[in-house]
């Protein structure tokens, strides 16, 4: 278990940092309820997410798609992105460099 704190994001988000280091950082993203979201935004990091549990409807610049347990994908830096929880689940995200704002 991580020793970073649980971190609430947004109505039934949560993220937790599992393990960080100044070139890569590994954070769980927690959706407790159908509806819930993590908002637009962009930041410089490359981030790659897995979906542990849940579903997941998410916007990746100009596309849209549905993501379930075991299916993964790359984010460039500075693209738009976000989704919608369909199904409640965990999102483990990668980013690289380190999200030095998450600590």
């Amino acid at each position: 278990m991580s020793d970073y704190p649980i971190v609430p994001t947004g109505e039934n988000v949560s993220r937790q940092v599992l393990s960080d280091h100044p070139d890569l950082m590994v954070v769980a993203f927690r959706f407790a309820a159908k509806g819930a979201e993590g908002m637009l935004h962009h930041h410089p990091h490359v981030q790659s997410t897995y979906v542990e549990s849940g579903r997941f409807r998410f916007t990746l610049g100009a596309e849209t798609r549905e993501v379930g347990p075991g299916d993964s994908f790359v984010v460039p830096s500075e693209m738009e992105h976000g989704c919608v929880c369909l199904e409640p689940g965990t999102l483990i995200d990668g980013f690289t460099p380190r999200r030095d704002d998450f600590l």
